[in-house]
This record gives C-alpha cells, sequence and structure tokens, in this order.
C-alpha cells in the first residue's frame, strides 16, 4: 500500500487533490474552530495543512508517503506559510510530539485494514487533551462481502461511534450512505475529546469477626485486605 502511493503521488495528481476541503473551511471561516495547534493526520501533499496556516494556525502535517511530504513542501513555500511536514506512519507514531488542540483526517482511517484501526485510535488520543477536537472524513457504507477483500474500502456505519464514542463526544455534520454507484456513501464527524476519567479511591475499615478488614473502592471494584487482629 506504501508503495502504491509513493509511485501516484510521485507521478500523477490523485483525484482527491482539490484544494482544502469545504467542511474544514466552512468550519475555520465559520469561526467554530480558532487558530490553535493543529495537526493533518494523512496530509498528502498538504492542501488542508498550508489552508490551516493561512489562517493562522501552527500546523503539522503527516504522511507516510515521503513523495507527497515533498510536494507539501513545494506548496507551502509557495504559499509562503510555514507547516511543520513529516514523514511518518500513523498506526506507529514515532516523531511526532506533544498535543494538538485540532487533529484533522481526512480519507487515511478508511485506508486502514481494520485490525490497524485500533493502534492508529491508540496514536490519535495521545496527540489530544480534553477538549481537542478532531475532524474525520471517511467512505462509509455498509460493505458487502467482495468489499471486503483483499482490503476493506470503508468504515461500516456506527463503527465511528463504536469506535470513538468512549473517548470523543461524536457530531455527524453531514454524510450520505448506501448510494448508488462508486462510492456508496462517505462521513463527516467533528468530535470533541472527553476529560480523561479520574481514578476514584476510597478506603475504610471493618471488623469481622476478631480480624480487622480495610476496604478499598477503586472505580466500583471493592478489595478486601486482611489486616491482623
Amino acid at each position: 500500500m506504501k508503495l502504491f502511493y509513493e509511485l501516484d503521488y510521485r507521478f500523477f495528481r490523485m483525484p482527491w487533490e482539490m484544494g482544502p476541503r469545504k467542511e474544514l473551511v466552512k468550519l475555520v471561516e465559520g469561526g467554530r474552530i480558532v487558530p490553535c495547534r493543529a495537526i493533518d493526520l494523512g496530509c498528502g501533499t498538504g492542501s488542508n495543512a498550508v489552508f490551516l496556516a493561512q489562517q493562522g494556525f501552527d500546523v503539522v502535517g503527516v504522511d507516510f508517503a515521503a513523495s507527497a511530504v515533498q510536494k507539501g513542501k513545494q506548496k507551502a513555500n509557495h504559499a509562503k506559510v510555514r507547516v511543520q511536514f513529516v514523514v511518518d506512519d500513523l498506526i506507529n507514531l514515532q516523531k511526532v510530539q506533544g498535543t494538538f488542540d485540532f487533529l484533522v483526517n481526512y480519507g487515511t482511517l478508511d485506508d486502514l485494514q481494520p485490525k490497524d484501526r485500533d493502534p492508529y485510535l491508540h496514536n490519535v488520543l495521545r496527540l489530544t487533551n480534553p477538549g481537542s477536537w478532531f475532524l474525520l472524513w471517511c467512505f462509509e457504507w455498509s460493505l458487502r462481502w467482495w468489499e471486503r477483500f483483499p482490503f476493506s474500502l470503508a468504515l461500516e456505519p456506527g463503527e465511528v461511534e463504536r469506535r470513538f464514542g468512549e473517548y470523543f463526544r461524536i457530531e455527524r455534520i453531514t454524510g450520505r450512505t448506501n448510494l448508488s454507484g462508486w462510492p456508496r456513501g462517505f462521513g463527516v464527524y467533528l468530535m470533541m475529546r472527553r476529560p480523561k476519567k479520574s481514578k476514584v479511591k476510597e478506603e475504610g475499615s471493618c471488623w469481622a469477626g476478631n480480624t480487622k478488614m480495610r476496604i478499598s473502592l477503586s472505580q466500583g471494584a471493592v478489595d478486601f485486605e486482611n489486616s491482623g487482629s
């Protein structure tokens, strides 16, 4: 898969290279997302990253295709904006440090095999703080059996909620599913990172016959410890 993107970005213009995406532009120009530290996950040739930089964001763009990143650097230089472009793998991030207030992903998560989507989520979580925004665009429809081989082509309806719902408040801002033709649907989600769960621990003691027991209550679990008689 990586070789496919390396060669295609090097020698061709990809069909999704259409400038900054309209949902992103609407959120920023409408003031819902304000300038902050942002990262474009799977940035391709950098159109979204460059747009954000033009709007005053501090931007990092990440892609595993070095040929795409090189084009992104050229695009940023031409626009006279600063974007930090990084070649890295979203399921095994090694070069991106710190957290971000706004994360963007257009068409990358749905490109991953189901087994790689949990490692991806793990990497996303460590890039966020409570209150971080995450804009996700993905192909989304009920997959027919032959659309699952040799690799999955889209997320299933409900998969975003299942994977992200524990960690993010989710708003589906637009999308359509099970269309005729191909692709058969898409979804666009704006999510906000939930506050991290705090570990609540309470302790007390009681007597059981002649034995004093210490009771610890931690996140709904009760532990008993014999303190001796």
